[in-house]
């Protein structure tokens, strides 16, 4: 069934399937959550506040429609809102957008030296991201992370297909120009690669 046969049958009254839903965004908007309170040391909020989506999303359902976004775009924009709240309340509005949950892992033949120096380089791409603003962390996180498309993160972040472009421009630009000052070499090849895309 697709997200939209789900919508219908539960406007119609079959709130049962709202868990199929859940199930098949859980993990990505906690990731999401998770990468946003990361920074502000909140990270110990994230499956509440994802919770909290859920249900804003669920009391909200029957506002959803989907000619103005795809189910995916508009549960995120609640998640980022639920965050961007939350984050004011605390008083905090640093964002972080780290990697989800990936852990670099060496190969079995890789030298302890060379296992420390990726885990660094991965630390301070992480840091550069942390250090960008709030929107132009989102837009990075959401194109590189969760592969979202243009169309996508400017209705997230209630942008213009050509500012999300811009905001991923500088963002990238300036991960590069905080890097650059610790590398001789060109920048390594994870933020290589997050540039290729």
């Amino acid at each position: 069934m697709t997200d939209s046969q789900l919508i219908r049958e539960i406007k119609d009254g079959n709130v049962e399937l709202y868990d199929e839903l859940m199930r098949r965004y859980e993990r990505k908007i906690l990731a999401f959550i998770f990468h946003m309170l990361k920074s502000a040391h909140m990270e110990s909020l994230a499956e509440d506040l994802c919770n909290e989506t859920f249900y804003k999303a669920y009391r909200s359902l029957n506002s959803f429609r989907e000619v103005e976004a795809t189910f995916s775009t508009w549960l995120y924009t609640i998640a980022r809102n639920t965050v961007l709240s939350e984050l004011r309340k605390h008083k905090n509005n640093q964002v972080s957008l780290e990697q989800s949950g990936y852990t670099p892992q060496a190969a079995l033949e890789a030298l302890p030296e060379q296992t420390i120096l990726r885990n660094e380089k991965v630390s301070m791409v992480r840091d550069a991201i942390n250090n960008l603003p709030e929107k132009q962390r989102s837009a990075l996180i959401l194109r590189e992370y969760d592969q979202l498309d243009y169309q996508e993160i400017a209705n997230i972040l209630g942008q213009t297909v050509s500012s999300v472009k811009s905001l991923l421009f500088r963002a990238r630009a300036s991960v590069k120009l905080q890097l650059e000052p610790y590398f001789l070499e060109p920048i390594f090849e994870e933020y290589e690669e997050m540039s290729r895309r």
